[in-house]
């Protein structure tokens, strides 16, 4: 007689509701047991967080948190508590998160309208523009629509959900739109007082031009905004992002572009998804979010809860690295020398007798954007985009490929094992948006910003270890990634297992310091050669490695959420009361950070006392000279620091606490001059700047300070300053009469503002020919890229005299000798590192 299966042990028997009982319940289980820390994770959840509303869950890249999201979401099934949904960045890691659940024989579904998901029989798993847009399938708010009751959402790779979850709550209007001129010409009066320049820039459809249209215009214009704006809100360019935010478009910050206008709100309105805001359980899974802030701001979790994140008993779960950023190591070893060793090593290491020292091993190198690509082409072995990254991966996974080049993908590309063994990041993504590009300026050295970049890093660094036994080396290029691993604020920030790695891999750096790729190399192949003695110390260093106890949620962003809550409905005063405590708590901390509060107290104190409002923006303006400015502020006249080498030798003393970080920091201030990048215009300025500090003049921003007024301006000495205009971005081989005049414009604005001084102009360009409708600015003298070149080598070897002995920059006469020597003073400067104009 056969036996009958379906009547057997499936009596009275309940669901299992532990997660850990769901897995030991499986009757093909794909691991013989759950990792340790898999498990304590999943214990802590279900015995005191699981009723909590919000749960961050922290393990290690590689930790396998796509295992515990899953078994979450099927407890929370099994206990009857409602549909559940499990959230990624991107379709390609939709696919690979239900071939993990079937591997868990959990039933998923990728369609909302799926009748087992709706009867919460499968977990949804699915991207976030799924979930979050005006359009959604789950409901928003006003639609008319009956929004679905989730149990439980469980989002995933919470660090890149920020960045997308920030984009739905995004409008652009393409330059192409008929709304685009309309509100350009709305607010062209106040973009034109806010900045000539910035407004001149969008009429020439200039790619770098950016310009924040004033809180206070937008705010009053509101009425004509939407006539603009909404007739246009079934088209598809603007239905899954305008019902949003058409409720708080009084509350959102526009900034126009060439491109687009950009606007969004200061937080995201996430109760327009009520889905998301009723669901009874909320768990955010992270690796590299060390500062869990945006998770307050973004999805309005509560920061309470999000203090207290679940973590493995250890940190130590976490695979092997060995981290070294080669010009850390000496400031003198060439990119391209680098780039050399990493063919090498991709297609097998060989000593000077040509036997080979290492096996070829796959080398995966992470560039942020298609300009970075170049460097490497002759290299690569593939280039991969994010259209490619399915079949490269497979490919990378199923055995040796060599040199591959991934662009613009820093998180969600699992690399286990032997599809990476040497990792290197080239540069990390820069800011896009036109928001995100002005935050960049005025945030630049701010804490946030800081943890911005380092998260980026860490994501990255994370690509080529999955789980506790594998290894892998990584190499960051560039002096700012080898800045972030020698600088005490950025070390801060990075999560506890790195910052031990990268303690280690310090110890082996300080063996090789001054040395050449030759040691690189030795210190390569002990991690990819699996030495003895490299293995068993990175095991220790991790040993007794802990997360830490707190999340941390920064007060502002509180704050922050909190003031656009209570805007939002109406309570415009009470909000800006909340940001102002939010600016006495920060204190003397970060002026950076708190005149940008301040700026945000305006803007909603403005909707009750227009008057009140500016005089807090003139405030926020002695904290941050790159705020928005007020109706009538008026330029500052800047005069030259009273001796060169002592102004340079404070300004160092302040900057610096070693040498190497004054080396790093000059290489990459040179770095960020890229020529013919129209994209990198921002950055070369502000590197320009920071330049002249540098070597003790006194240097601003006069555009972006006032809206008008050249690029950069130097004062040289008493009687003479420097009006320098960047156009580093050009391909012309000639000075275009557009360029010119602006030039022209900028020594007038000059000799208006402060006549005690004669101007010279500058101007950085990679032609020194003007174009036959120019006409030259007299006396003007132009840095070529040849020159620029001669420039950074002469700056570079400053910093390093400078450098060579500890607290020598802080000595004002080894300073002079310096300057003196390299002809860097500000009657030499110009005469050595530019030349005069010529026709053709």
């Amino acid at each position: 007689m056969a036996l009958n299966w379906d009547l057997i042990g499936t009596g009275d028997s309940e669901a299992l509701l532990r997660p850990r009982d769901i897995y030991a319940g499986l009757a093909s289980r794909p691991w013989p047991y759950l990792r340790h820390e898999q498990g304590e994770v999943l214990d802590e959840w279900f015995d005191n967080r699981r009723h909590d509303r919000d749960v961050v869950i922290k393990q290690n890249t590689g930790g396998g948190k796509t295992a515990v999201g899953l078994l979450i979401a099927q407890s929370t099934l099994n206990e009857g508590i409602g549909k559940a949904v499990y959230l990624t960045p991107d379709n390609y890691l939709v696919k690979q998160v239900r071939e993990e659940a079937a591997k868990l024989s959990i039933a998923t579904t990728d369609d909302p309208y799926d009748s087992e998901f709706i009867a919460a029989q499968a977990v949804l798993v699915t991207n976030y523009p799924k979930l979050i847009n005006g359009m959604s399938a789950f409901g928003v708010l006003g639609d008319g629509k009956e929004p679905l009751d989730l149990g439980i959402v469980i989002v995933d790779d919470a660090h890149a959900a920020l960045a997308k979850t920030e984009d739905q709550f995004r409008l652009r209007v393409p330059a192409g739109h008929e709304a685009y001129g309309k509100l350009l010409e709305l607010f062209a009066p106040d973009l034109r007082h806010q900045s000539a320049n910035a407004w001149s820039e969008l009429e020439d459809k200039d790619p770098t031009a950016l310009a924040p249209i004033p809180f206070w215009a937008w705010a009053d214009k509101r009425d004509d905004v939407l006539k603009i704006l909404r007739p246009h809100r079934d088209e598809r360019a603007f239905k899954f992002e305008w019902p949003l935010i058409a409720e708080v478009l009084h509350l959102c910050t526009a900034t126009a572009t060439s491109k687009a206008i950009e606007i969004r709100p200061s937080c995201t309105p996430i109760d327009r998804i009520p889905s998301f805001v009723r669901a009874r359980r909320r768990v955010y899974l992270t690796a590299t979010l060390a500062d869990d802030s945006a998770l307050v701001t973004d999805f309005g979790a509560d920061p309470a809860l999000v203090a207290k994140p679940v973590t493995p008993g250890s940190a130590a779960d976490l695979g092997e690295r060995m981290i070294l950023a080669p010009v850390a190591l000496n400031p003198d070893l060439d990119n391209e020398a680098v780039r050399v060793l990493a063919r090498q090593f991709a297609h097998g290491d060989r000593d000077g007798d040509g036997v080979a020292e290492t096996d070829p091993v796959n080398v995966v190198v992470l560039v942020p954007s298609d300009p970075a690509v170049a460097a490497w082409e002759c290299y690569a072995d593939r280039i991969w985009h994010v259209g490619d990254l399915e079949a490269g991966v497979k490919e990378l996974q199923a055995g040796h490929v060599g040199l591959v080049v991934l662009v613009n993908k820093y998180d969600g590309v699992n690399l286990p094992a032997g599809a990476c063994r040497l990792l290197i990041l080239d540069g990390v993504p820069r800011p896009l948006d036109g928001v995100e590009r002005r935050e960049a300026v005025a945030l630049a050295d701010s804490t946030v910003r800081l943890a911005r970049e380092v998260q980026r890093i860490e994501q990255g660094m994370g690509r080529g270890v999955r789980d506790g036994e594998d290894y892998c080396a990584v190499l960051l290029l560039g002096a700012k990634l080898g800045t972030a691993i020698h600088d005490a604020r950025h070390l801060a920030l990075f999560s506890p297992a790195t910052q031990a790695q990268l303690k280690l891999s310090r110890d082996i750096a300080s063996q090789i310091k001054g040395e050449g790729l030759a040691a690189v190399r030795q210190a390569l192949r002990a991690c990819l050669g699996r030495v003895p003695q490299w293995t068993q110390r990175s095991r220790r260093a991790l040993a007794e490695v802990r997360y830490a106890d707190h999340g941390m949620v920064r007060g502002e962003a509180v704050a922050l959420r909190e003031a656009f809550d209570l805007a939002a409905t109406g309570r415009t005063l009470a909000a800006a009361e909340r940001v102002q405590k939010a600016v006495n708590d920060l204190g003397d901390r970060d002026k950076a950070l708190r005149g940008w509060l301040r700026e945000q107290k305006a803007a909603y104190l403005h909707l009750t006392d227009p008057v009140a409002a500016q005089q807090a923006l003139a405030g926020a303006l002695n904290d941050n000279p790159f705020v928005l400015r007020p109706v009538d502020a008026a330029p500052v006249q800047i005069r030259a620091a009273v001796a060169q080498a002592r102004a340079a030798a404070q300004f160092l003393a302040a900057q610096y606490s070693d040498g190497v970080s004054l080396r790093l920091a000059v290489q990459a201030l040179f770095e960020d001059v890229v020529w013919g990048d129209e994209e990198r215009a921002d950055d070369a300025e502000q590197a320009w700047e920071k330049l002249g500090l540098h070597l003790g003049f006194v240097s601003t921003r006069p555009e972006k300070l006032y809206g008008t007024g050249p690029d950069n301006l130097w004062a040289l000495s008493a009687v003479r300053q420097a009006v320098c205009e960047l156009k580093t971005g050009c391909t012309t081989d000639t000075i275009a009469k557009k360029d010119m005049d602006q030039l022209g414009g900028s020594v007038r604005w000059l000799n208006r503002h402060n006549a005690e001084v004669e101007a010279l102009a500058v101007m950085l360009h990679p032609s020194q020919v003007i174009d036959a409708k120019a006409i030259a600015v007299p006396g003007m003298r132009v840095v070529t890229p040849a020159l620029f070149e001669k420039l950074k080598d002469a700056v570079t070897s400053y910093a390093a005299a400078l450098a060579s002995t500890p607290d020598r920059w802080a000595d004002e006469q080894a300073v002079r000798e310096q300057l003196a020597h390299h002809k860097l003073t500000g009657d030499r400067f110009f005469t050595t590192y530019s030349e005069p104009v010529r026709t053709s």
